[in-house]
Order: structure tokens, then sequence, then C-alpha cells
């Protein structure tokens, strides 16, 4: 593919932007003191602790969450930055290897340095981040329950980025096989390396909701030398995070400005690969804000939590429990419905100047057709499967 111009730096400002932001991420690299910081991280020392702004709890304006001891209260929240973060471990995992493939469709362009050695860098932060984050939720989960309940052995790019999913083994196999395919595709084009940050753009848009808020914890914490690690962690991530979206944003939204208009074939992929987010952040959850998954498939993590020592609740109340968490309304679904809503809004914002998208892709209208009634009747049907199975009956 041609270039127009023909070399990067011929475009001065797109190439300052580039400039900027590279250099402000090497300047202010959070790698070294996540890992110091993450490497004092003792449970015992901040296990009667939040972690997060409270609203940001698992199960949080739900029965469970109202009926809670405060110290139960404190351990849903922990849980919440667990479970969260080990989202985030999935999607990180997925952009290490994509870095590097779409940094491998721009080696035969000239000038293009910049953009593979900011990848570089943001693969080394990621790296950081996967071992903080799993550093701490294997310690808290194995202190609270003596096994892993929402972390889980290190994967590779091609699982379903989505940890809980509404998906199964015929599904998993057809991701596994376009997630390959486009890795192949897009390490010998120039555009669909570029395109692949709008995806990871809107991805990390999505991050940058929650993210904010949690690193506000430790921002305003008024004693910051004595804020909880997990805390700490989560600000550190923000600030990397920040960067990595200008970059996605730099590359998907100006570079590609500098190439040659998308072949219908290139259009093709492009759409389908936003499509695609569409319909990995069709659901919203309410066990937890901010974060896409499939309530269904998290029904058997929820039932090993109520039944476990924290909660000691019997097989009968455990289910009791869930029938309410997840077939009424709440607090805490219509937070989590409104998350999902901005997201939305914030996609359409981010996307309305890519003239090549599609219109179901530029209306968002395949992740707009979720509702709460809609998620109520998908609950109230696979919960009485839940239950006829008895999945998780000991």
């Amino acid at each position: 593919m041609s270039l127009a111009p023909a070399q990067l730096s011929s475009s001065s400002l797109v190439y300052r932007k580039l400039q900027i932001n590279h250099n402000r991420n090497q300047q202010q690299d959070h790698t070294a003191l996540m890992d110091e910081t993450v490497g004092k991280f003792r449970y015992e020392d901040c296990r009667d602790e939040y972690w997060n702004p409270e609203e940001f709890s698992l199960l949080y304006g739900t029965p469970l969450w109202e009926q809670a001891s405060p110290q139960q209260r404190v351990i849903l929240n922990q849980l919440y930055w667990v479970a969260y973060y080990s989202q985030i471990v999935s999607a990180e995992i997925a952009t290490i290897f994509f870095n590097q493939t779409s940094a491998t469709g721009l080696y035969a362009q000239e000038d293009f340095r910049l953009i593979c050695d900011t990848l570089d860098l943001e693969s080394s932060q990621e790296r950081a981040h996967i071992n903080a984050f799993r550093t701490i939720s294997k310690q808290v989960e194995q202190a609270l329950f003596g096994e892993l309940i929402f972390t889980y052995p290190m994967r590779g790019p091609f699982t379903e980025t989505m940890v809980f999913a509404d998906t199964n083994a015929l599904k998993a196999w057809w991701k596994k096989i376009q997630l390959q395919y486009f890795g192949l595709i897009s390490a010998n084009n120039t555009f669909l390396a570029c395109q692949y940050f709008t995806v990871r753009g809107v991805r990390t848009l999505n991050g940058k909701l929650v993210q904010h808020k949690l690193s506000n914890y430790y921002q305003k914490h008024p004693h910051q030398e004595q804020a909880p690690i997990p805390a700490q962690i989560s600000y550190y991530h923000f600030l990397d995070e920040s960067f990595h979206f200008n970059s996605s944003t730099i590359v998907s939204q100006d570079v590609i400005t500098c190439l040659a208009p998308p072949t219908a074939f290139e259009s093709l992929v492009a759409n389908l690969g936003l499509l695609g987010c569409q319909r990995d952040h069709f659901h919203f959850s309410a066990a937890i804000n901010g974060i896409f998954w499939y309530d269904p498939a998290l029904y058997g993590k929820i039932y090993r939590v109520l039944r476990s020592p924290i909660f000691e609740m019997s097989d009968r109340d455990a289910k009791a429990m869930m029938r309410r968490c997840f077939l009424e309304e709440s607090e805490g679904l219509h937070r989590s419905f409104l998350t999902h809503q901005e997201a939305m809004a914030s996609y359409k914002v981010y996307i309305e100047k890519l003239d090549y998208l599609w219109k179901r892709n530029r209306e968002m209208s395949l992740m707009a057709g979720n509702s709460i009634p809609r998620y109520l009747a998908t609950q109230q049907s696979a919960f009485e499967r839940f239950e006829r199975e008895n999945f998780c009956h000991v």
C-alpha cells in the first residue's frame, strides 16, 4: 500500500502528536514503580479496608450488598478489584500480541519507527500490569477461599477476550480462528494494522470510564503513603493506559489519513472487527459494574462466593439470593446499565470521523439492542436452567 505523503514525518502535526505521547510515556513510565510496589503487597496489611470507591464492589446495590455486614462489604469491594482486573489481564494479553502484529504491518512503510517504538514500550508496560494484577489477585483469593475463583491460568491471545461471555465450544473455536486470521493479515496490511487501533481505542475507552474512578480512590486518599497497594496499582495502571489510549486515537484517526483510502476488502475486515467489539460489549452485569460480562456465565463463581466461609450460605439460600440479585431490578443493575449506555455514547463520538464504517457500527445499533427487560428475560431462562442442572450443588 502506498503512502500519501511518502513519509509519516512529512505530516508534521501527526508526527509531533506521536512524539509528544511517546516521550511523555517514557518519562512517566510506571513499570519500575509498579513492580516495586506490588513486591511489597501482603494481603494481611490491607485486608480490612476498601480498595475502590464503595460503589465499585462486587454485587453493589443488589440484595446481597444490602444485607451484607461491614466486613463482608469490604471483601465484596476487594473482590471487585480482583474480578475487574482479571478481565483487564485477558485484554492485555491480546493487546501484547496485536501490538506486535500491527507493528509488523508497518515495517514496510517509510519512517514508521516511532509507532513501533511506542508499541514496544506499551507491550512492556502491559506485561508489568499483568504481573501486578495476578500477583495480588492470587494472594487474595487463596487467603479468602483457599482456591482461585476469578483468577485463571495464563492464557494465549486467541482465547475469548471477554472472560465471562455468552459462548460455547463452537463459538470459542470460531472466535479463535477469526483472531488468528486477523493477526495474519494485519501483519501484512498497513491499513488493517492501523485500524486495529480503532478497536483497541474503543475497548480502552470503556476501561477509562471506570479506571478513572478507580484511580481517584488513591489520588484523593487523605494519606497516600498509607493507601492500600491495590489502589496504588489502579492509579499507576490508569496513568499508563491514558498514554495507550492516546496512541490508539492518533494511529486510528490521524495516522490513517496518511494512507490511501481502504479497499473494499479492508473496509469489510475493519467493520467486522468493530462489529465483533459490539458483540463483546452487548451485555451488562448486575454483579460487576463496568465490565460487560454475561451474567449466566458468572453464576457458578458467585455461587462459590456465597457458599464460602465469608457468607456461609446453604445451597438453597445461595440460590435464593442469586435469584434476587440476577432476576430482579436493583440499584446495581441500573448502575451497570447506565455505564453500558455511557460507553455506547462515547464509542459513537470516538468513531464519528471514520467514513469507512457501516451505519450499524457508526450508530452502535447492535450494542443498543440490549435493555433491562431483555437482561431480566435472559436471566430468567438461564437461571432456571442453572437450577435444573444443579450445576453447583454440593
